[in-house]
């Protein structure tokens, strides 16, 4: 029995000596999961199935894109926290991981402490969309009709706790209308809904509404950036539509568990960089109606802890409560 003892000791103190670098050079060795906190067909999920097949041939592994859908997406941040900090769990956020800090009482984990920032990959800008049988065609006839049959409009969202949802809460804000946020868990089944008619406007991030927009299935009314967006550069943003400083973009990055080696962190930072800059990568991002950016892993932690402060202003000041 002794003997045998020292058989199954030896290895494993061996493997537990092994450095942070050395499984740095090995990695990665298996595929690789790429969680996404919302349905297929969302802004998120095309986004990462258009990075994770590139980072797959660099790494010469497979990376799967695993959908968990809910809360705001949260529970795919759930998942990614209590995952092993080996660099085979990856997640693709949203700017809702960074609302969710305020919008839920208590979260299973810290959106800041719990991860470990990787890249920010890409930004978007939200568009403003209708059923082509409501009679609004800008922003000014939406807060004008919003403002004459207060409660009445119906605008979707992609869930509660979504950036589509903030977009939503810091338009009323901005201009105090009454209207009704209808909440889908995800924006596919809110477009589907608005282009059947089932609800009449809906706030999408551009790459899920985009192909509707171009197919004349939803009116495009505005966009949520600073500057419209070359995806569709007829379209005026919502500032110049009479709603001056408003801005509510949509951002996406990766983060992966809090103990993840740094070598590891910084081996992924490089390829998905990497891929971002591959044309063809980039077109398919920017066909997609998003913009290709890219980022140190400290750069992107910095743009995370900002955008919580932003959006948890915005959160106090609708009184907005998630539980």
């Amino acid at each position: 029995m002794i003997r045998h003892a020292r058989f199954v000791i030896v290895p494993l103190l061996f493997i537990a000596t092994v450095s942070p670098v050395t499984w740095a050079q090995v990695y990665p060795a298996r595929p690789i999961r790429l969680i996404v906190g919302f349905p297929p067909g969302g802004a998120v999920d095309i986004i990462a199935r258009i990075v994770g097949p590139k980072l797959g041939e660099s790494f010469r592994q497979q990376i799967v894109v695993d959908n968990r859908s809910g809360a705001g997406s949260s529970i795919a941040s759930g998942i990614t926290a209590k995952a092993a900090p080996d660099g085979y769990t990856l997640l693709m956020i949203t700017s809702s991981h960074a609302a969710n800090a305020s919008f839920y009482k208590k979260l299973p984990y810290d959106p800041v402490k719990d991860f470990a920032a990787v890249i920010l990959v890409a930004s978007t800008p939200q568009a403003v969309v209708a059923n082509p049988s409501l009679p609004i065609k800008s922003v000014s006839e939406l807060i004008e009709m919003a403002r004459a049959k207060p409660g009445q409009l119906n605008l979707a969202s992609g869930g509660s706790g979504s950036t589509a949802h903030l977009a939503i809460e810091l338009l009323k804000l901005m201009t105090n209308i009454n209207i009704t946020h209808v909440p889908y868990k995800g924006a596919a089944p809110a477009l589907t809904d608005v282009i059947s008619g089932q609800t009449q406007l809906l706030f999408s991030s551009l790459p899920a509404a985009l192909p509707q927009i171009k197919a004349g299935r939803v009116r495009a009314i505005a966009v949520t950036s600073t500057k419209r967006s070359g995806a569709l550069p007829e379209i005026p943003t919502v500032g110049e539509s009479g709603v001056a400083g408003y801005e509510a973009t949509n951002w996406y990055g990766v983060l992966v568990p809090a103990a993840t080696p740094k070598q590891i962190v910084n081996k992924l930072n490089a390829e998905i960089l990497q891929a971002l800059n591959n044309p063809d990568v980039a077109h398919a991002i920017s066909r997609a109606g998003a913009d290709p950016l890219g980022s140190t892993p400290d750069e992107f932690e910095s743009h995370l802890k900002s955008e919580i402060a932003k959006w948890t202003k915005v959160i106090r000041a609708a009184d907005l409560r998630l539980d």
